[in-house]
């Protein structure tokens, strides 16, 4: 074994172990930037030895290419739905039957957590996962492997003794909720609509086609039960859970057996208030006979399993009287009407607002202030307003209108044409310029320490900072005419300001706040084009040519550069000494493909499609999809399709796998 093949399985053993003990233990040893670090060596070692690549590689989770369609899958054992109650009366009532069904016979229920998430099975065969089915009507769902692959509590291989040849297990894949915030925060300030819930975003999340985007979203996964198995590794349930933890897959940590239907409904009733401890939302209980022998005999109704039953929590919700409703301005100028009313506990909290999200929702409740309205707190976490009181409402309620000028500049408003968003078209507005400012300084884009809303207030009120460049133009003398603002903290500042000139091109181009464009979208331009100039350039055509950006985000980063707000940023930016490139990749082959336009068509023998491509990237050339007359090379394997012709037509050059590995350095 060559030094990098060696190297190269520890790293995959390593990063494997550590997704391990991060996921399923909750114990991790090594912290988000050593795990990067692991992942970027193990990348590196890759694209300079596609031939190296397996399908179980930490770096292959997430496939190349969208895919075209979801295909059927037939469940080896049907997904049951389980029979649910909200009563302690019906889970006695469960209790009896089983009871009865079983005779004098002793046994135990396995009580978990009910996961508010999106049933799948995961089929394992020698220990690798072979595919991942969604529920579908039980009996035939979706084949969702691509999609599951990106999630990264889910093992690609199992680890430890006694596998058995083949293993299924059914689980919930859920959107854990610090995840679903960010990534509704993110939407909200890009001006997207955001997801009205976990539940429902992960459903929709599954449904994508490409799983880039499902991978960004970082869902996760718990197994509850079992499918087909070669060999049963225990008698009970609890047990075999057990072992498919010890194999790598996260399993519930608070599933709990009881040897009494008493001690079920305490366990039931303990959870009510312990539920805020898991980052998943959960509805209730799943009660489960746990002796498998007994579950085969108890059977099933042509519905539901009859050896278990789901004990639901009703929502928590309580009245209380909106008094007031403003509208927040976000960056993009979008209006967001925000309901206040008097003070109410939900869920060991005090909220007294919720957002009312856009004026269609204001509409759809039939909301007026001085209505008695009902609160419930989606997801556990965040309140909303469910409904109104309507046959408590008075005759005094006040209307609430869409302002028709910007709450903050006084400037007209316009409604997004086909959406649901009211916008201050004022780009010069002081509260967008203040949540634009706090964006740019944020700590995935220009990462500003010390820059936060107290100081951006007072910068903007003093006409101090008008555009991101003037951060750049502050002195000490500025900053210590602020409130609270000494010697140290104005050095302190000024040295973080400075020190964000030197951010990459990706952090660059997600601090300029272009609607649709965040993080991801903005490192796959940077790693396209290298350069701020040359994205600015770019076509609506070359820009939709570029895998994961589509016509919207093509649309809207041409918009952007194209503006006269968009070319002065850039101008001024460049003018303060921020850096506009990204960084120059290293070694022969990125001196010899450095810069390049690079199409793969055809098969070849020591590439897949995506190994290719990822080669290309971490030479410092750009792989695009498709032939235009700004293509560099192409390069073909077996069965090439049209792209050839159309490469010959054009004049462009084009090379065998051969001559491409040679340009890569390989050879």
């Amino acid at each position: 074994m060559s030094g990098d093949a060696k190297r190269v399985e520890e790293l995959r053993q390593l990063i494997c172990r550590h997704d391990w003990l991060y996921y399923v233990q909750a114990r991790p040893e090594v912290s988000d930037r050593q795990y990067d670090r692991l992942m970027a060596e193990l990348k590196a070692l890759e694209a300079a030895n596609p031939a190296l690549v397996t399908p179980d590689s930490p770096t292959q989770r997430v496939a190349g290419q969208p895919i075209d369609g979801f295909t059927p899958v037939t469940h080896a054992v049907p997904m049951l739905s389980i029979d649910n109650t909200y009563s302690a009366d019906d889970v006695r009532q469960f209790d009896a039957r089983v009871r009865k069904a079983v005779g004098s016979e002793t046994f135990h229920y396995l009580v978990d957590p009910k996961i508010d998430g999106v049933a799948v099975v995961l089929r394992y065969e020698a220990g690798q996962l072979l595919l991942a089915g969604s529920r579908g009507d039980g009996h035939t769902g979706d084949d969702v492997t691509a999609n599951i692959r990106t999630i990264r509590s889910v093992p690609l291989s199992l680890r430890g003794d006694g596998i058995p040849d083949v293993l299924e297990v059914r689980g919930e894949v859920y959107w854990p909720q610090g995840n679903f915030n960010a990534y509704n925060s993110a939407r909200a300030k890009q001006g997207i609509e955001t997801f009205a819930n976990p539940r429902n975003g992960a459903a929709g999340t599954l449904k994508q086609l490409d799983p880039k985007i499902v991978a960004q979203r970082k869902l996760a996964f718990i197994a509850h039960g079992l499918g087909e198995m070669s060999v049963r590794s225990a008698d009970r349930a609890n047990e075999v859970m057990k072992r498919i933890a010890q194999w790598g897959i996260p399993t519930s940590r608070h599933a709990k057996v009881c040897g009494s239907i008493g001690e079920v409904l305490a366990t039931i009733s303990d959870w009510l208030e312990r539920r805020s401890e898991v980052d998943y939302q959960t509805d209730g209980m799943v009660v489960k006979v746990d002796e498998l022998v007994l579950r085969r005999r108890l059977g099933a109704t042509s519905k539901y399993p009859r050896w278990c039953i789901a004990y639901k929590y009703e929502s928590e919700q309580t009245q209380t009287v909106l008094r007031s409703v403003d509208f927040q301005v976000g960056r993009l100028g979008t209006i967001t009407p925000t309901a206040h009313f008097d003070p109410v506990q939900l869920g060991g909290t005090t909220i007294s607002n919720a957002s009312l999200h856009n004026f269609d929702q204001v509409r759809r409740l039939d909301v007026h202030v001085g209505d008695t309205i009902l609160v419930e707190k989606a997801g556990e976490i965040i309140p909303q307003v469910r409904q109104v009181v309507h046959e408590k409402r008075l005759d005094k309620v006040k209307a609430i209108y869409p302002p028709k000028s910007c709450p903050s500049c006084g400037q007209p408003t316009a409604r997004d044409e086909g959406g649901v968003y009211l916008r201050c078209i004022n780009h010069e507005c002081p509260a967008q310029l203040r949540e634009r400012l706090l964006f740019f300084a944020g700590r995935g884009q220009m990462d500003i320490e010390s820059l936060g809303p107290a100081v951006v207030d007072q910068l903007v009120s003093e006409a101090l900072v008008t555009h991101f460049a003037d951060l750049y133009a502050l002195n000490k003398r500025d900053l210590m005419a602020l409130e609270r603002m000494g010697d140290k903290s104005s050095e302190n500042l000024l040295a973080a300001i400075e020190t964000s000139k030197s951010r990459d091109l990706a952090r660059l181009i997600a601090a300029l706040g272009i609607r649709h464009v965040g993080g991801r979208m903005a490192e796959v331009l940077a790693g396209q084009f290298g350069d701020i100039v040359a994205v600015a350039s770019a076509s609506v055509e070359i820009l939709t040519e570029i895998n994961e950006i589509g016509p919207v985000i093509a649309a809207s980063v041409f918009a952007f550069f194209h503006s006269d707000a968009g070319i002065e940023t850039v101008r001024r930016l460049k003018d303060a000494g921020v850096r506009m490139t990204a960084a120059k990749p290293r070694g022969v082959a990125a001196a010899m493909m450095g810069g390049k336009t690079v199409v793969v068509t055809g098969a070849m023998e020591d590439f897949s499609r995506s190994e290719a491509q990822a080669a290309i990237k971490a030479a410092g050339g750009r792989a695009v999809s498709s032939v235009s007359a700004k293509t560099d090379f192409v390069v073909v394997g077996d069965s090439p399709g049209s792209k050839v012709d159309k490469a010959r037509s054009l004049g462009v050059e084009i090379i065998n796998e051969k001559e491409f590995k040679r340009r890569l350095g390989m050879t």
